[in-house]
């Protein structure tokens, strides 16, 4: 495979993306508890700055013709270096807002890792700048099982990935820090990572660090006026409206992400995924300040970002779903060497 990519390397300028069929009977072999011919294949075309699509049988015999279509072309348009959609202006939001995402894995065998794998997606509000940052900690990590529960930086560390994430972002903005910088990460800010990135991010104005949590318990029930004189409300037929939220605390809040969106539908009320009861995703501040209502928005905007996703809205923010994937991607390719990347390699 390294060898056909580099020979592919060489007529570069004769194409745009290679499309890759691997087909369901090489399964067994393709992917392993070890071993992931898809994450190998996305490793060896970012190290040649070859965008590549995988195809399986899949493709072939999918019904919904149209859909396929869709989805192929966003996808091969995009690793093209198109950019199909980009965040409408928010209000309260300024345009020079810079979001990073954050995720962590442990790269080879677990049981003899020593170092933290971090990915830094970083972008901007017109969906530029859709990059990533490889970056391989140099603190060695001294407690495995905490690393699982709880990954975390050291601030030398957090300090070195951020400092290289807003190089990345002034790259490509003429050397202009952003006014306000989000970082999201899915679980909690510890004082040691606060303190790496406000060293690393001293001359931006806003700072926000909010964990985004995924496994909230909360659930909820849309109430309704009742057709009873001596019954206030019912519980609705469908979910509680997606956009709903429930302020928790001073620094927390509730945002359902995934819930009843009649706006998109002809027929009065909308529900992605048609069945189970929607979890609310937590927003937890670390760091920042201003109201609740503006993070909430953001991470609402951001479900709707994913450029390898033609559904409504993703579970999370794009932030979170792109760093987790490419924290995934690196750690299952131990030779990936720790640069910047564009996000359309690993698609």
């Amino acid at each position: 495979m390294d060898a056909a990519l580099r020979r592919l390397e060489m007529v570069r300028n004769d194409f745009d993306v290679v499309l890759v069929h691997l087909p369901d009977v090489w399964a067994p072999a393709s992917r392993s508890r070890n071993f992931d011919a898809h994450d190998a294949l996305k490793g060896l075309g970012a190290k040649y700055n070859i965008p590549t699509q995988v195809i399986n049988d899949r493709a072939f015999t999918f019904q919904h013709k149209a859909s396929l279509a869709w989805r192929l072309a966003i996808a091969l348009y995009v690793k093209a270096s198109g950019t199909p959609w980009k965040l409408a202006p928010l209000k309260g939001i300024p345009a020079d807002t810079a979001y990073i995402g954050l995720a962590y894995a442990l790269r080879g065998d677990q049981r003899e890792a020593h170092y933290v794998t971090c990915c830094s997606q970083v972008f901007d509000m017109d969906g530029g700048g859709m990059q990533f940052v490889a970056f391989e900690a140099r603190d060695p990590v001294e407690d495995i099982g905490e690393a699982r529960r709880n990954p975390f930086l050291s601030r030398d560390d957090m300090r070195s990935v951020l400092a290289r994430s807003l190089r990345l972002y002034q790259g490509r903005n003429g050397g202009n820090l952003p006014k306000r910088l989000v970082i999201h990460k899915t679980t909690a800010f510890r004082s040691e990572e606060i303190d790496g990135a406000f060293d690393a991010l001293a001359g931006v104005p806003e700072i926000e660090c909010i964990e985004v949590g995924t496994a909230s318990c909360w659930r909820g029930v849309w109430l309704i006026s009742s057709d009873r004189a001596d019954v206030l409300s019912k519980p609705a037929n469908y979910p509680v409206p997606r956009g709903t939220m429930v302020i928790r605390s001073g620094n927390s809040a509730l945002v359902w992400v995934a819930g009843n969106a009649p706006e998109v539908s002809t027929n009065g009320d909308y529900y992605q995924g048609k069945k189970s009861i929607p979890k609310p995703i937590q927003l937890t501040r670390h760091a920042g300040k201003g109201p609740l209502e503006i993070i909430a928005h953001e991470a609402l905007a951001l479900t709707k970002m994913d450029w390898n996703n033609d559904a409504l809205y993703d579970p999370v923010p794009v932030s979170i779903r792109y760093s987790q994937r490419l924290a995934r991607t690196i750690a299952n390719v131990p030779d990936l060497p720790g640069n910047v990347y564009p996000y359309r390699l690993f698609m």
